[in-house]
């Protein structure tokens, strides 16, 4: 489970985006949320859009892996579609919040890789998001409030990216995704190799 979180603004989504478009065995986990769709978001594909009372019984019943509430609209993940995949040998990709992130590694923490993606500067933070058509003053100004309480968690991290360039940063990504998966631990089946290299040595 690769976990990117950041601030609004910081580019994680984009990057998830084009992490899911190069690698052939990573998938984007879908999130179940309590907020309007925006334009052009399609149901199941970038959220599960429900109301709050729906979202309530979900969570109430254990059915996210992980949830949290930011700007007053509700988040989680259903826990049945990702246990699937990982089953299936996916790899998933949460575009989460540290809340997200934190209950996700108290989960399973042998599994769960954390990357958080930094703006260059508050400037350009400000910048991206006043570029945002779909959000009005009042929820950039938000927004950039709750920058600085998402930001105060970097260090829950194992990774951090500062998101200067889009394509170096997804590059760095990349890498860290082809690390982890050669991690030894994440690969069962190299014991029996072993045996048999070592018995025909």
């Amino acid at each position: 489970m690769l976990v990117l979180s950041s601030p609004s603004g910081a580019g994680k989504t984009t990057l998830a985006n084009m992490l899911i478009g190069a690698e052939e065995n990573c998938y984007l986990s879908v999130s179940a949320t309590t907020r309007a769709a925006r334009s052009g978001e399609v149901e199941g594909r970038d959220y599960y859009f429900m109301d709050r009372p729906a979202f309530e019984r979900l969570r109430d019943g254990g059915a996210f892996l992980e949830w949290a509430e930011v700007f007053g609209n509700l988040y989680g993940t259903p826990r049945e579609s990702v246990e699937r995949a990982l089953s299936e040998g996916k790899d998933i990709l949460f575009d989460i919040d540290w809340q997200g992130a934190r209950q996700l590694y108290a989960e399973a923490p042998s599994d769960v890789i954390r990357v958080f993606i930094l703006p260059p500067s508050r400037e350009i933070l400000a910048s991206r998001l006043e570029g945002r058509a779909s959000d009005s003053a009042e929820v950039v100004a938000r927004r950039m409030a709750g920058a600085a309480e998402e930001i105060a968690h970097w260090n829950e991290y194992d990774y951090i990216l500062v998101n200067n360039d889009l394509n170096e940063s997804l590059a760095a990504l990349r890498a860290i995704l082809a690390a982890e998966r050669c991690r030894r631990e994440r690969n069962p089946g190299l014991a029996a190799l072993v045996a048999e290299l070592l018995a025909r040595s």
